[in-house]
């Protein structure tokens, strides 16, 4: 069942605006704990919101660990306390010298970064020791996306015992995303995982039988989180993210999802009625995410029978035989297809309790550079 997200009042809610729905983001935490058995084996992505509150709600519930992509978010984290930060994005360039800065800004988090190749090691390495600071460095393993990450076999473990003997660094361990492993049938994904997950696990006896410590497995994100969470492997950590505020696009593929409902959704009004049949919003791709097709990046939840035939950086038109229902002025809600990206497009949400907007929280680490 949807949940009813029309506002008692959306006069002062400017359009078109994110809003975050407070009662519906802590049940979903409480489902990814679920799932997960316990916080221990949970690390949350925080790409998907990137805002310090929502940090705070997953902190009540016991989680103290997290991932992140970009060294904001992580400067995020260590600002909101997280004791365990993990930076799951490759650091080359001046981005060696801030992780150094960040860990020396922050010296009662404990950071780890990920690698796959000897040339960022050695230059992180040097940042660190420059500043008499250390990082753990994870071992990004290749297992089908092909992206980023080295396949599991002798020049990745070459790389790992690198970390091992680096002046500023320290073997954090192995991770893991599959972000290629989306399909739909549960049976299918679980297979992959399982197959992909063997030569890892391979690797990880090696190491340690080299006295090379391997001290967690950072496994997978969303689409595979259930997956991973019922494998339940030693020192294995989760780390799902889309699921906090979950999206459409999540929502209608993956059955083994349930229990996850969207928690940010898109107020929009009508800014025009061109012709007899169309309707068009002020819904443009500048406030929702456009990295799914044309005409499949949200869905309009009071809108019936309807089909997006129009969309520029303002503009969403859609015809649909009701459209004598809709007048300027008037309101629709829309849940985005992907919420991650939509989410860095608004500087702050709305925050909903009850039908009633509540305050606002901004959307911090949407920008790149905080004060590292």
């Amino acid at each position: 069942m949807t949940p009813s997200y029309e506002l008692k009042d959306p006069t002062q809610v400017l359009s078109p605006s994110l809003l975050f729905y407070k009662d519906l983001i802590q049940a979903n935490l409480r489902r990814m704990i679920d799932i997960a058995g316990s916080v221990e084996r949970l690390r949350p992505h925080i790409k998907t919101h990137k805002t310090r509150e929502i940090v705070g709600l997953a902190m009540d519930m016991g989680i103290r660990k997290f991932k992140c992509a970009t060294i904001a978010e992580a400067e995020l984290l260590a600002d909101c306390h997280v004791p365990d930060v993990l930076l799951a994005y490759p650091l080359v360039g001046p981005n060696c010298e801030r992780m150094a800065r960040l860990a020396q800004t922050y010296p009662e988090c404990r950071f780890a970064v990920i690698a796959d190749h000897p040339a960022p090691v050695q230059a992180l390495s040097a940042a660190m020791a420059r500043t008499g600071t250390q990082v753990s460095v994870m071992l990004d393993v290749d297992v089908g996306q092909h992206r980023t990450g080295i396949v599991a076999g002798p020049p990745a473990i070459k790389i790992y015992e690198q970390f091992a003997r680096s002046p500023g660094l320290a073997p954090g361990g192995l991770h893991i995303y599959d972000g290629h492993n989306h399909q739909e049938n549960v049976a299918d994904r679980e297979a992959a995982v399982r197959q992909g997950i063997v030569p890892v696990l391979e690797m990880r006896d090696t190491l340690e039988k080299m006295g090379v410590p391997v001290p967690r497995l950072v496994l997978g994100g969303t689409p595979t989180f259930s997956v991973f969470a019922k494998l339940a492997l030693p020192k294995g950590e989760c780390s799902p993210g889309t699921c906090v505020l979950h999206d459409d696009g999540y929502g209608r593929r993956f059955a083994d999802l349930a229990g996850f409902v969207p928690a940010a959704v898109l107020l929009t009004r009508v800014i025009s009625r061109p012709t007899p049949r169309r309707v068009t919003f002020d819904l443009g791709y500048k406030a929702v995410a456009s990295d799914p097709p044309a005409g499949k990046r949200l869905i309009l939840l009071n809108v019936p029978e309807y089909e997006a035939v129009l969309q520029n950086e303002e503009h969403l038109v859609i015809e649909t035989p009701a459209a004598e229902r809709f007048q300027p002025g008037d309101v629709a809600y829309a849940i985005p297809t992907h919420i991650c990206p939509t989410s860095a497009m608004h500087r702050h949400a709305y925050v909903v309790e009850n039908g009633t907007v509540t305050g606002q929280w901004e959307i911090v680490a949407r920008d790149r550079v905080l004060g590292v």
